[in-house]
């Protein structure tokens, strides 16, 4: 298909998290054509300055493959280079139809078959026992016979699709990380029941802080890296990123790199990872194959991953020794808000809550000394602004609708404490002692080009 360089354009879907409007402002200034495509208007994305185009999509979690195939129709446009996956549904249907893809536009993501052994948690601490990466002790459910320690439960896969759950795809809700109390044991048969699958029981890791490895590879070579430490999640035992900083560990990248080098990766990373108190190892937790919520800080700090995506896919040299600055923070103040929130309101048994005033106090220090947000941005305002409608909006559905309500619910049954995300891990609020923070950290494995 013909394409002219003067009519360049990238599709991005546009979500509640701030990845979709650090791609626009990253891209659009570039001279680069920006489709936002979203099932939803109110999207913050769709408010930015650097929208140029907004297309209405089915919505993947109610109808997956005619969300694909819209994709897939964008794809063919002229104007289209490539697609930029957010979302773990958006990677799934790019990687399981990526030879039709391929026809259309720059491919800059992975295989199915790879991808399926990151969606798959069983098939990935398969893949990090064989490059040598640590990882907490883990079974399925119904093989997990020690309930004497704490543990948590999380499901197997990470997005609910016909490869992983088959005929349950539809109606399976494959939920979120739930911590379990020492001494019970939860019922199997109404796991799977209400999961459409048998979920994964994992020793829980005594860490505060969350480290994160991000990347982009080219076939298996590196082209950027980054690192932050998550200091606050959405609740004080964890959740979404709140405030992060960034940082540069030897062992964090020697460990990042063994796991995507044993898969061979292709396109997006991001690796989490909790430090063992007992032994000090970095421990996998799980790999989102798609741009990270808290994007807008890598940029931020120097890692601009949506530049480094595009130089990719359309065979642009990235020039050699990109670095990132370490030591900065950045925060998501709706994030921030809901750690607050949860501080004074929420009580999660197994993880020790801070006193609100300190918390009050940490955050207030936090943002004062790093004054930089996902959203907030004096040249495209807008969108912080329809985040907080959207802020607005969902809390007073949750204070009209009981049912939604009651899914806020810590206990559930006997011994199960639910954790809203799928992250149950605590973080912390204290400073991270590896790195200088006056100097930067290299983002790059050398110099790579694609020809698309």
């Amino acid at each position: 298909m013909q394409r002219h360089r003067g009519e360049a354009g990238v599709v991005v879907p546009g979500i509640d998290a701030p990845s979709t409007v650090a791609c626009l402002r990253s891209l659009r200034p570039r001279g680069v054509r920006t489709i936002v495509g979203s099932e939803s208007r109110s999207t913050p994305a769709a408010a930015s300055t650097y929208r140029d185009e907004f297309v209405s999509l089915p919505d993947p979690e109610t109808d997956l493959v005619a969300y694909g195939d819209a994709l897939l129709s964008l794809a063919e446009r002229p104007d289209v280079r490539t697609i930029i996956p957010v979302r773990e549904e958006d990677v799934y249907v790019l990687a399981n139809r990526k030879e039709a893809f391929a026809a259309e536009i720059a491919t800059p993501w992975p295989e199915f078959e790879t991808l399926q052994r990151v969606q798959d948690r069983v098939e990935l601490f398969e893949a990090a026992s064989a490059a040598g990466v640590g990882a907490p002790e883990t079974a399925l459910l119904d093989q997990w016979d020690d309930w004497d320690r704490e543990t948590i439960v999380k499901p197997r896969y990470t997005v609910a699709a016909p490869a992983y759950l088959g005929s349950r795809f539809d109606d399976a809700e494959i939920g979120s990380t739930e911590y379990q109390r020492p001494g019970t044991r939860p019922d199997p048969q109404a796991m799977r029941d209400r999961r459409g699958h048998t979920p994964l029981v994992q020793e829980r890791i005594p860490d505060v802080r969350e480290f994160g490895f991000f990347a982009l590879y080219d076939h298996g070579e590196p082209v950027a890296t980054f690192q932050h430490c998550q200091r606050r999640g959405w609740k004080y035992c964890g959740g979404p990123s709140a405030y992060r900083e960034s940082i540069h560990v030897p062992a964090l990248e020697t460990a990042g790199r063994a796991l995507l080098g044993e898969l061979e990766w292709h396109g997006l990373a991001m690796v989490e990872f909790l430090r063992d108190p007992a032994d000090g190892e970095f421990k996998l937790m799980e790999i989102n194959p798609r741009f990270w919520s808290s994007l807008p800080f890598s940029v931020r700090a120097g890692a601009d991953f949506p530049h480094y995506y595009w130089q990719l896919a359309t065979g642009e040299r990235i020039e050699t020794g990109p670095t990132y600055a370490v030591g900065m923070g950045g925060h998501l103040l709706r994030g921030e808000l809901s750690y607050l929130h949860s501080v004074a309101t929420e009580e999660y048994p197994l993880v020790d809550r801070p006193s609100l005033g300190t918390a009050v106090r940490e955050v207030a220090t936090s943002l004062l000394r790093h004054p930089r947000f996902d959203y907030a941005s004096a040249a495209d305002p807008v969108p912080f602004f329809q985040d907080g409608v959207n802020l607005v909006r969902a809390w007073l559905e949750t204070q009209s609708d009981p049912e939604s309500s009651a899914e806020t619910e810590i206990e559930i049954g006997d011994g199960t404490v639910v954790e809203s995300d799928d992250r149950a891990e605590p973080t912390d609020t204290n400073p991270v002692s590896e790195g200088d923070p006056t100097r930067s950290a290299q983002t790059d494995g050398g110099s790579r080009s694609e020809s698309r």
